[in-house]
């Protein structure tokens, strides 16, 4: 079953960033995925049904990004890909660990929360859902932070976060995402979106307002997005968790661990 499971997520990972109008460059054992126009910076990853590359075949999809001025960066599942992280690693570049997790078919769904509710995408709140998740992976963890209502009222100033808000207004009006957010007194403190690729979709994005952390929002915002997804007719709802403390937070929504999603950048100077 795993297997099968992974096979689904190896084809929404080689069709997700074709969807948001990427092309792929053919780098053999590797595809190298460029996005055209404004949107999303995508990554290069194991090409389906390839060879396992080469620490020279990851430094010419390197030269390739530098000349493109593209993120250097690599993702792919640790049990589908076994031989890629040695060579990523021989080419110089550090490895994040995520675990993966799938949700169980039988799960019971989680009680609606009070505070979460679906974000469209002529929603007044759609910016503020797209800026908190940036503020909480900036202070990445579960402990509760500083950054806060304030903080985010300072971060919505920046005019970039127009940009990122019509991206994700574009991609709600095409079917192409789906948005939760946990608003209190007109405050967004958490949000989250799905994604979906046929009868699969992908939870990605959840963040929390760091001083509002520890009141199961995020989770709450996760069961809204699972909700919506398979109502939209998702049967394979995954997602890859932070760390270990965040994989048991989404384990009481019903996800269970299947492998183990790596990330491969370069090391931080």
């Amino acid at each position: 079953m795993t297997e099968t499971i992974l096979a689904a997520l190896e084809r929404y990972y080689d069709t997700v960033p074709r969807v948001g109008g990427a092309r792929g460059e053919d780098f053999g054992p590797l595809t190298l995925f460029v996005q055209e126009g404004d949107g999303w910076a995508y990554y290069a990853r194991p090409t389906p049904g390839g060879s396992g590359a080469t620490a020279e075949d990851v430094r010419k999809v390197l030269e390739r990004q530098r000349e493109l001025k593209v993120p250097e960066s690599f993702e792919w599942v640790a049990e589908s890909s076994p031989s890629l992280r040695a060579a990523v690693e021989a080419a110089g570049l550090h490895v994040h660990a995520h675990p993966l997790m799938v949700l169980d078919a039988g799960a019971e769904p989680l009680p609606p929360h009070p505070d979460v509710r679906l974000i469209g995408a002529d929603d007044p709140l759609l910016r503020a859902a797209v800026t908190v998740p940036a503020l909480a992976f900036a202070a990445p963890g579960t402990a509760p932070g500083e950054a806060g209502p304030a903080e985010l009222a300072r971060a919505l100033e920046d005019p970039q976060t127009q940009a990122r808000r019509d991206r994700v207004a574009a991609m709600l009006a095409e079917g192409r995402t789906g948005m939760a957010a946990a608003v209190r007194d007109g405050v967004v403190l958490c949000s989250g979106q799905y994604n979906p690729v046929g009868d699969v979709a992908e939870v990605v994005g959840v963040g929390t307002l760091p001083a509002a952390r520890r009141q199961g929002l995020a989770l709450a915002v996760t069961a809204a997005l699972v909700a919506r997804a398979r109502q939209r007719g998702a049967r394979t709802v995954f997602l890859s968790a932070g760390d270990e403390d965040v994989a048991r937070i989404y384990g009481r929504a019903g996800f269970r661990r299947v492998g183990t999603a790596l990330i491969a950048e370069p090391p931080e100077a």
